[in-house]
């Protein structure tokens, strides 16, 4: 199975799912994006990002204390 992610407009959203479950459950599954699902993955994007940008405290400390435990 192929999975795609669509941002859809209100106005459609009804007639979208109504076409959507017209199908059988073995063809298309319908999987919801929580809030704080998204919340939570775009905090995780923002610190990844600094890790990788060399900005992030969070590794130094980790790190930090990592070595101090050896």
């Amino acid at each position: 199975m192929q999975t795609i992610r669509l941002r859809i407009n209100d106005k459609i959203y009804g007639n979208l799912m109504w076409l959507l479950g017209k199908f059988k459950k073995d063809e298309i599954e319908v999987i919801t994006e929580y809030e704080k699902f998204l919340s939570i993955q775009s905090y995780l994007q923002r610190e990844l990002n600094e890790i990788k940008e060399g900005k992030s405290n969070r590794l130094r400390i980790c790190l930090h204390n990592y070595y101090n435990e050896l």
